[in-house]
């Protein structure tokens, strides 16, 4: 009972996965009302699952820690009084908005600590690879059809409005459907490179990483690419194994498998058209047809700028986890909110970093560094597991975390419901494969268990032991 339980929740993980991102990266409020029910459905599901185990068995990786601080932050900026002038305290720029936010981090942080405690053995770890790897395959290919078939329309039904001007795939933005598919391309590529599946099956999934890359790149998202070639210099440093007799042969076979799909990446691009890759690359704009929204977004650099002065007016603490865009007119430039007789609404920073901060301080940005630092220790750990599935789900997730990371740069990818969960997916499962290849010297397919490693937290009926 309790198996079929479990099972249930992966397979339900991963059906919302794969619904977000089709529901337009879930940005709309239906779209992220739907998530949240799903994952309160999952969650209702796992404490069916202690009810029927007469135990409550969490383990908690240490990677979940800033993700619980930062959740608790958002919360406390949520906090509001009333004075007995009616006038509200709030560290909070926009109450509402934090406390939206702040639930739907709560929703992305249950998904996380899911997934690090139900993905912990071989048969549900390679069920998520394969079932990311054939819908990336999918998805991409939707999406260069839908691209090259285009009517105005998503999914050739619904009208796109006046405000999408860049759509790829079902995602409004082109960066955003790049950014979910550098989380997904490595994945094939570190199966293959690693050898963790049969012979007959790594054709099939060197087609499917140059189908994603393709699509990738035909997006024009310039950041994707920039990220695309960063996670393929990730993919190829961290191929080598651990033992310096087989180290110049692995590097030689990655370099190899990685120049092949470059190659194929190349003629793919040949193949739809390199003139408009070209003709992006040397721009230094976005497409429109709006020569005042050209000049705004010719630089992400105006944004940036006010940015950094509210970050200067609410260095510590922050203006509230998602109140970026009540807070920006009363820090922004006037040129900038007036350029050309038009004011500009501004949501989002272009930088998660920078977002981080500005929304949460210096508390934010620490959080951040540190769930980085915690996350890319476990990569490394489980990149070094004589295991080859475990190898193959540090090189292939921790590639497509690293190139979001590198993305986030220049974007705000971690901001869009579709892409943060599967970010947190992988990088929970890397972290827990990561634990436990640093408790285990050897880590064999049937030893790649639930148990707690050295860092791990675990709650047992209630009391909290390490």
């Amino acid at each position: 009972m309790t198996r079929k339980i479990e099972r249930l929740i992966c397979i339900g993980l991963l059906v919302n996965v794969i619904f977000t991102a089709l529901a337009f990266g879930a940005v709309e409020p239906w779209s992220v009302a739907l998530f949240e029910l799903m994952m309160a459905a999952l969650v209702l599901l796992w404490g069916l699952k202690f009810i029927v185990d007469k135990q409550i068995t969490l383990t908690l990786p240490k990677t979940a820690l800033p993700l619980l601080a930062l959740c608790a932050f958002g919360f406390i900026q949520g906090l509001a009084f009333t004075r007995r002038d009616q006038i509200r305290i709030s560290l909070s720029t926009d109450v509402e908005a934090t406390r939206a936010a702040t639930l739907g981090l709560l929703f992305l942080l249950l998904a996380f600590i899911i997934a690090a405690n139900l993905f912990t053995n071989h048969r549900r770890i390679r069920l998520l690879a394969i079932t990311l790897t054939v819908f990336g395959l999918l998805l991409a290919v939707f999406a260069l059809v839908q691209h090259f078939t285009w009517n105005g329309r998503f999914y050739w039904l619904r009208q796109a409005s006046a405000a999408v001007s860049s759509p790829f795939g079902p995602f409004a933005n082109h960066n955003h459907f790049a950014g979910y598919m550098e989380l997904l391309i490595p994945l094939p590529m570190a199966l293959v490179l690693t050898r963790a599946t049969k012979p007959d099956a790594r054709l099939f999934l060197i087609f499917a990483a140059i189908m994603m890359a393709v699509a990738a790149v035909a997006s024009l998202s310039r950041g994707g690419m920039i990220s695309l070639i960063a996670e393929m210099v990730f993919i190829g440093l961290m191929s080598r194994r651990r033992e310096a007799t087989r180290r110049a042969a692995a590097s030689l076979r990655a370099a190899a498998f990685i120049l092949l799909i470059v190659a194929a990446i190349a003629a793919g691009i040949y193949w739809t058209g390199p003139e408009r890759v070209v003709e992006r690359l040397a721009r230094t704009g976005v497409v429109s047809d709006d020569p005042r929204a050209e000049s705004f977004h010719a630089s992400r650099g105006w944004i940036w700028r006010d940015t950094l002065a509210m970050i200067s007016a609410n260095p510590i603490l922050g203006v509230g986890l998602g109140a970026y865009e009540t807070a920006y007119p009363l820090t922004s430039a006037e040129d900038v909110m007036n350029a050309g007789g038009v004011s500009y609404s501004v949501d989002r920073a272009h930088n998660d970093y920078l977002q981080a901060v500005a929304d949460c301080g210096l508390v934010g940005g620490g959080l951040v560094v540190w769930f980085i630092t915690l996350l890319f220790r476990r990569v490394r750990r489980a990149a070094q597991s004589n295991d080859a599935l475990t190898r193959a789900m540090a090189i292939g997730g921790g590639g497509g975390l690293f190139a979001l990371l590198v993305h986030s740069l220049f974007d705000f990818n971690l901001q869009l419901p579709a892409n943060a969960l599967l970010f947190l997916l992988l990088a929970a499962v890397v972290s827990r494969l990561g634990e436990v290849a640093y408790k285990y010297e050897t880590i064999t397919p049937r030893r790649v268990q639930a148990s707690a490693a050295a860092d791990d937290y675990v709650l047992v009926t209630g009391v909290l032991s390490r």
